[in-house]
This record gives structure tokens, sequence and C-alpha cells, in this order.
């Protein structure tokens, strides 16, 4: 049976020793999160992800939703860790506490959803499309809707939908077909069908809030003419009190490789009642304010997935004993699979970029919280631009190692990895969605490669590329760590050439840089995780005193990163640069 053991020791090591963004130490209303308020909640998150979330993980596999009279039931034991998640207040962790929020930064959350994506990723969904509706409507609703909607959902009692794909559409949303009229009193009837929902209906809270883009009769065609609406489950009445049920349904409920504890609906809307949100024919603009976090979001479902699989494959590898290893341990019998030099390469491979992801995840959360919260506007704006930048990389880089990771995790379990009895292979269909959804990984490269790295005129990426350059430099001088940063020197100068060749290409050969999007994507996700590794070293050395065993496993850890993962670049780049003849000139029959 799979195991988990939240890595708290990891988590609040970044925490308190890689703080270090100067403008993120200057929000005031986070001076007093503390590491031992930070340790506190994280202690508190792994009792109940250990404990109660974990064995839900199996529930809802061998139990998946059903729809039952138009009501989708969730699997055994939900409602019940459901009614104890929500009275903990986790679901109010992030949220503004004018709503009854906690206001607790992403610093910590962040860890908190890698938890919950370890141990039951079809539970977290419930709770986690919730707090993107919360941080939409936040930033996009009324002060009226804010007010009659939003303490509820940061509550926990209501829940919350993001209702984009059609049977038409999915990637392509100007193609969209729902309709919104507008009513006499301001209100707005929608009609259409929308399918792909996560969360779109169950039995856990008393309300489901669905933040559905829809069209206007005079709208104009494309994205251009898309408008963002609210359409409770059950209306609302003015006093926050539930009324009689909204004209939403569920049409059917997918049947799905994976994560099957959680619901995803095919909803129809016959004339329901909504509220529009924001401006009208903007509310794509809107939406992408649950979407980018989303995204973020999922990057670090791939996370936690890929956490919970090697935590397993090492205790496996501890425990099965199988032929003999080339330093022959044993006199009698086999060895310990872990003695045979391939399953430790694959261990060290696995933990190496988790740990290395985790470190870029926490420096992407300090630039969150001030693109959201910094006094200043201009960098507040430069924030947002890193941010943007590394959102598809976060998305894709980590969903698509998850899926290496998971299927090494098979392997090294064998031919019980491969059965449902020891609940590894769970793990790979689970975390198969999370390259598909919320924007599938080869869009995700098209749009770093063709719109983020030109933000502010490609100011963004020589900015990132600057600061990895300043902290190589910080570090040559010091010994230990100079082999470390003349690799990482050595892979950044080869994302500033693969840079170079796109703008190079990107006006008069953009089939090559199409052909080159998806390399370009991991070239620089891996210097990304490798500029993490080398802030993480120059702690490590100096802290080496005070805990040798941690350290050492650190430094152990980062060896391998930089001398068998790094250098997988080379093949991207020269794969890349090889330009798009040998795709494009092939004719299918």
């Amino acid at each position: 049976m799979i195991t988990y053991n939240a890595p708290i020791d990891d988590m609040i090591f970044l925490f308190e020793k890689l703080r270090d963004n100067k403008h993120y130490n200057e929000i005031k209303k986070y001076n007093e999160i503390n590491s031992n308020l930070a340790r506190d909640i994280l202690g508190q998150a792994a009792k109940i992800t250990e404990n109660l979330i974990l064995p839900l993980a199996k529930a809802g596999d061998d139990t998946p939703c059903v729809l039952e009279n138009g009501v989708v039931r969730t699997p055994p034991g939900y409602k019940k860790v459901y009614e104890k998640f929500i009275q903990d207040g986790w679901t109010s962790l992030t949220c503004d506490p004018k709503y009854g929020g906690q206001g607790i930064p992403k610093t910590i959350s962040i860890f908190f959803d890698e938890m919950l994506s370890s141990a039951s990723l079809s539970f977290k969904l419930y709770s986690e499309l919730s707090v993107g509706a919360y941080n939409c409507i936040f930033c996009h609703g009324s002060d009226s809707i804010k007010k009659k909607f939003l303490p509820k959902i940061v509550e926990g009692k209501w829940s919350g939908t993001m209702c984009l794909t059609e049977p038409i559409c999915g990637t392509d949303l100007g193609l969209l077909k729902t309709k919104a009229i507008e009513q006499k009193d301001g209100t707005y009837k929608l009609s259409g069908q929308k399918i792909f929902i996560t969360s779109g209906d169950h039995d856990l809270t008393e309300n489901i809030i669905h933040l559905v883009l829809a069209r206007t009769p005079d709208a104009p065609s494309g994205t251009k003419g898309i408008s963002l609406f609210l359409v409770p489950k059950i209306q609302v009445k003015e006093d926050g009190s539930l009324g009689s049920k909204n004209k939403v349904s569920t049409g059917s409920i997918e049947s799905k490789m994976g994560i099957k504890g959680s619901a995803t609906c095919v909803l129809n809307f016959d004339e329901s009642i909504g509220y529009m949100i924001g401006p009208k024919n903007k509310g794509l603009n809107s939406m992408f304010t649950m979407m980018n976090l989303e995204r973020i979001v999922v990057g670090i479902q791939g996370l936690g997935i890929s956490e919970i699989a090697y935590q397993n494959a090492l205790i496996y590898a501890k425990e099965r004993k199988q032929g003999k290893s080339n330093n022959n341990k044993t006199t009698n019998g086999a060895d310990l699979i872990i003695d045979h030099v391939d399953i430790k390469r694959s261990l060290l491979n696995m933990k190496s970029i988790i740990e290395g992801e985790r470190a870029l995840s926490f420096w992407l959360a300090q630039q969150i919280e001030v693109s959201l919260y910094h006094s200043n506007n201009k960098i507040k704006q430069e924030a947002t631009d890193l941010v943007s930048l590394m959102t598809p990389v976060v998305k894709s880089l980590f969903t698509e190692m998850g899926m290496e990771i998971t299927s090494d995790a098979m392997q090294i379990f064998g031919g019980y990895g491969y059965t449902k009895d020891q609940g590894i292979e769970q793990l790979y269909r689970d975390n198969r969605i999370t390259p598909i959804y919320e924007g599938i990984n080869a869009v995700q490269s098209i749009d770093l490669v063709f719109r983020k790295l030109f933000i502010s005129n490609g100011h963004v990426i020589e900015q990132y590329i600057e600061s990895i350059r300043k902290e190589i430099k910080k570090n040559q001088s010091e010994i230990k760590i100079k082999p470390f940063a003349e690799k990482l020197n050595h892979y950044l100068e080869i994302l500033v050439n693969f840079t170079n060749w796109i703008k190079t290409n990107i006006k008069e050969h953009k089939d090559n840089v199409s052909a080159a999007c998806n390399d370009y994507l991991k070239v620089l996700g891996l210097v990304a995780i490798a500029f993490s590794w080398l802030k993480v070293l120059e702690v490590t050395y100096k802290e080496l005193k005070n805990n040798k065993k941690f350290f050492e496993n650190k430094i152990e850890t980062a060896n391998f990163f930089f001398n068998r993962v790094l250098p997988r670049i080379d093949a991207y780049y020269n794969s890349a640069v090889s330009g798009s003849k040998y795709i494009m000139n092939f004719k299918f029959d």
C-alpha cells in the first residue's frame, strides 16, 4: 500500500533560508509570518494529509463518483473528511481576512498544495477550484458580489468551478457558443453546454458557484466577444441565504483513466440566472486571473505526485532483493535492488528533480506575492512579468517530469508496479491529466515562446538571465560552489544562444520556432531549476556544520542534477536548431 510522509524539513529549510526576495520581505502584512508559524501550519497540514486524506486516494479510485438522479455522489469517506477539512479552516488559508480568510502567504500555502497533491489529487480538486474562483471574484467582482458570495466560498460551505470548454472548443475559446441574454433587472440568462468541468457537481457543499464564459447577442466574434458570468447552482437571496435551484443540470460525468474520485462533469445551462463579472467582452482577461494561478498549481500537482511516487519507490528499493549487484553486498542470496547502479540512478534522478522543482516553486511563490501586494507599481509589474514567464514552464515541466518520475517508480516496482495491489500505478494514471488540463503542455510552450518571451520587448527574459548571471558571478569565487556555478554558466549561455536563435527566426521562419517551442521550454526550465539549486547550495555550504547529514545529502543530490540531468539541455538545443524541414517536408499518406 502507498504511504506518505510530508517532506516538512525540506519545506521549512526553504522557508527559513531561501526567503531572499528583497521585495517580498518588504510586504508589511507578512512581517509576522515567521518560521514557527510556518512549521505549525505545515505540521497540522501533514497530519490531515497523511492520516485522513491519503486513504481517500484508493477509495476514490476503487469507488469513483456516480451520478444518481441528477446528483453526483462522491466516493466513500469524502464527505466526512471534507467537513473536517473546512472545520479546520484549510479552504480559508490564503484568503483575505475581510471575507473570513487567514491571509497566509503562498510561500506557505504552496507547500500545502504539494502535500494535498501527494495525498489525493482527486480530493484536492474540490477545494482547489474553489480557491481559484475566490481569486477571480476577489479581483474582478463588484463589492456586492464579493459580499454576497465570497464568505461562504472562503468558509468552504460553497465551492467553485471554472466553465470554459465546450464540445466545439477547448484551446480555441473564440469558438464558444454559450449565450447570455441580459434581463431587465441586470442579471443574465445563460444557455449552453460546458464539458470537462472539474467538480462541476458533487455532494460536499451546499452550493456550487460556476464561473462561466459566454457571449452576449451583440458580442464581437472571437475571444474579444467573451464575457464572464457567475452562475450559482442554487440561487442566493440578498441576505445571503439559499433560494430556489437554478437551471443548471449535470448531463453526465466522465469515466476517466485517473482522478476517478474527482467529478468531471458535463453541465447544461438552460436559461440559468447569472451575474456578469468584470467588464463586458473582457471575460477572458478576468478568467485568466483564475487560469494562470491554476496553471502554477497544476505544476505543483505534478511535483506532489512525483514526491509520493519517489518515496514509495525508495521504500520498495530498500526492501526488495533481486540479483547480485556489482559490489556484491551479500555472500548468500540476492542484494537489495537499491544496491544496483541503475536503480540508484533512477532514484537520484527523481530526488534531484523534485528538490530542485520545490526550490523553484518557492522562488516563484515569492514573486507571486510581490506581483499582488507590493506597494511599488513598477516592482509589482516586474514581478508580474516574471510570473507570466515562468507559469508555462512550471505547469509543463513539472507535469512532464511527473510522468517520467511516476513511470520510473513503477519500473522500480517491476511487475508488482503494474498491479493495482501496490497502488503505484494509480499515481501514474492520476498524474496523466496534468500535462493535459489547464492548457495542454504543447500550447504552454507556444505561449511561452510566442508571447511571454517578448513581454516588455523581451525585457523579462533578459532580466531573468541577468539575475542568474549575478548569482553565478557571486559564487564563482567560492571554491566549493564554483564547479556548479561554471556548469550553470555553460548552460545559461546555451539558453542565451537559443533565445537569440528564436528572435532571429520568429519573423520569417515561424515553423522553425514552432518546432522548437517544446525544447526551449525545457531548456529554460532546467536552467531555472539549476538556478534554484545554486541558491540552495549557497546556503547549504554555510549551514553544513549545523546539520551535516541533511546538507551533505543536499550537496550529493545537487551533484547528480548538475552532472546527470542538466546536460539534457545539449540534446534539446541541438534538436531544436535543426529547424522544421525534417518535420514539415514529410508527407503522411
